[in-house]
């Protein structure tokens, strides 16, 4: 049950960006240091696991930037699914629903101060 809704919360998150293309802002922003230094307090990750984030975001921007340059879906796809994929990899279960919901605020509200009224 609980793979079954991670799948769904994954294809609910790339689904948000595959309807609006300015949304992969959302992915460089991540790497923004006000923007991590708030997700991170957020998750309530310890240092480790935020520099393991760190090294994900910084990976995701860069290989993001080749997969819109190539404006290839399919690419940009495998993108997403790469940062969700590590992230999940690196968070306990909490933590990454957390994120998702993080993730999907990023992308449909452009603003990550909410974040901080938990």
């Amino acid at each position: 049950m609980k793979k079954a809704l991670v799948l769904v919360m994954v294809a609910f998150a790339t689904s948000v960006f595959a309807i609006e293309p300015t949304n992969y802002r959302a992915i460089y922003k991540l790497n923004d240091q006000k923007t991590f230094n708030e997700l991170i307090r957020y998750l309530n990750v310890d240092d480790t696991k935020a520099d393991d984030l760190k090294f994900v975001f910084e990976l995701t921007q860069s290989k993001m930037k080749s997969a819109l340059k190539s404006n290839d879906e399919a690419k940009i796809e495998k993108v997403l699914f790469f940062n969700m994929g590590n992230a999940k990899y690196i968070l306990s279960d909490k933590q990454f629903k957390e994120y998702l919901a993080a993730l999907n605020l990023l992308v449909n509200t452009d603003k990550i101060d909410l974040l901080t009224q938990r």
